[in-house]
């Protein structure tokens, strides 16, 4: 069948890379389209040049090239609808409708979600002024957690350590500081412990566990600067224990599910939750309603199943039909490679070389921010811009291989942080110190 994979980062190049192996791509006339994709993703797909607001003009070229399947990479196509309006011209996608991709959408809708169905999670208050969010806060014990309610590329969460800082972080918000997707509020408790990502696939009934990660948010080493849309991965997280994830299963997961069904509106795609490891049990930061980013990339290296059947089986809602995903024993690491300036104003045109000679390294370079100049040659063309990903018996050999190949790029305008996965290279040396 062809396929329509939509998206242009490196999540995308990811999912790209994978579906190019499916079987349902095995037949000579078979095409994996992309649109608008990226030069990284071209490699492995036939890009068009398509706006995703433009439904119109999506499900035209999806009549013209007999589309059979779409994938929605980003989030916000899916709660812009878009895959309500193919869905009704006949064709499966994986990906929410727009009402169940609420749960990336809004805040405040998956906080309600979860004081309905139980799920544990921070306490909240929504709030749709200043004056009413600077009023809530006398709930709440600093540091205090702001989130915007809306989409804001991940990047619509301050964490305030004063009372201060909290009513002059509020007044941003409502000024504007992350466009629409402040126009509320969700003020949170803040939560102790260690993060992690667990992911499952569902069709609306069944649910399918896909993995485990851990992400670094911060720009810099140790953790430290300002909260970026993720600096890179590793996967899996140990740290969510076999005892950890059915936990997660049967209090978040499942819960969330059942709740979206009987609600009438059923959640089909990934489910991504980011949780929050505390003394109390696995705790629901947030979900998102599509693969992470730069997680995915991490994940698609382990994964030994194919995609496309794997999608294609939610979308069509019988995942009870096939075989549960398999994944590699390795770990696998992602570096994400930035542009300098970035989480600002990332610089923009700064060239990209020796990719081949990071991939001879042992490492697979996924493009997110990239673009042909009018030479040919590549260059940045994002806030982040390459992901380099490497797999290993340990997430320390992960991460050594990642940053070698790192080392054998040629992109002077790019940098990275240098610790990724080091949680748990610290617990691997503690482990093998103890067993020594």
């Amino acid at each position: 069948m062809n396929i329509l994979l939509l998206g242009a980062g490196g999540r995308e190049h990811a999912l790209a890379w994978k579906l190019a192996q499916s079987r349902l791509l095995a037949g000579a006339q078979d095409t994996l389209y992309a649109a608008p994709g990226n030069p990284g993703i071209a490699d492995h797909a036939s890009c068009v040049a398509l706006d995703l607001t433009d439904h119109a003009a999506v499900l035209a070229f999806c009549e013209e090239a007999l589309i059979g399947f779409v994938v929605v990479g980003p989030e916000a196509p899916l709660v812009d609808g878009l895959g309500d309006a193919l869905r009704g011209a006949g064709i499966p996608v994986f990906g929410p409708s727009q009402q169940a991709a609420q749960l990336e959408g809004s805040k405040g809708f998956t906080k309600d979600l979860c004081a309905r169905a139980g799920i544990p999670t921070a306490g909240y208050r929504r709030t749709a002024s200043l004056a009413e969010a600077r009023a809530a806060l006398d709930a709440f014990e600093a540091p205090y957690v702001l989130k915007a309610d809306g989409l804001a590329a991940g990047k619509g969460v301050v964490i305030a350590a004063t009372r201060a800082e909290a009513e002059s972080g509020l007044a941003e918000m409502f000024a504007g500081q992350f466009g629409s997707a402040g126009a509320e509020v969700v003020i949170e408790e803040f939560m102790e412990g260690e993060e992690a990502s667990f992911f499952a696939i569902t069709d609306g009934a069944i649910i399918v566990p896909f993995g485990s990660a851990q992400d670094h948010k911060r720009v810099g080493d140790g953790d430290t600067g300002p909260n970026t849309g993720g600096m890179g991965a590793y996967s899996p997280a140990r740290v969510l224990t076999p005892m950890l994830r059915g936990e997660v299963i049967e209090r978040i997961i499942a819960p969330t599910v059942k709740a979206m069904a009987d609600a009438g509106t059923p959640y089909c795609g990934v489910l991504y939750a980011g949780l929050m490891l505390t003394a109390d049990g696995p705790k629901l930061i947030e979900y998102n309603a599509r693969f992470g980013d730069p997680e995915c990339q991490a994940l698609m290296m382990r994964l030994e199943s194919d995609l496309g059947e794997v999608l294609l089986a939610a979308a069509e809602h019988r995942l009870a039909s096939i075989p549960a995903p398999r994944f590699a024993r390795e770990a696998a690491l992602t570096v994400v490679m930035a542009a300098d300036g970035y989480p600002g104003t990332p610089a923009k045109g700064s060239p990209i070389n020796g990719l081949a000679a990071a991939e001879a390294a042992g490492a697979r370079v996924f493009h997110a921010g990239t673009a042909r100049d009018s030479g040919g040659g590549l260059v940045a063309n994002g806030g982040r811009v390459l992901n380099v990903t490497a797999l290993g018996a340990s997430v320390a050999e992960a991460q050594a291989r990642a940053y070698q190949a790192v080392d054998a790029l040629d992109a002077p305008g790019l940098f990275c942080r240098r610790d990724i996965g080091w949680r748990e290279v610290a617990r691997e040396d503690a482990a093998a110190q103890t067993a020594g």
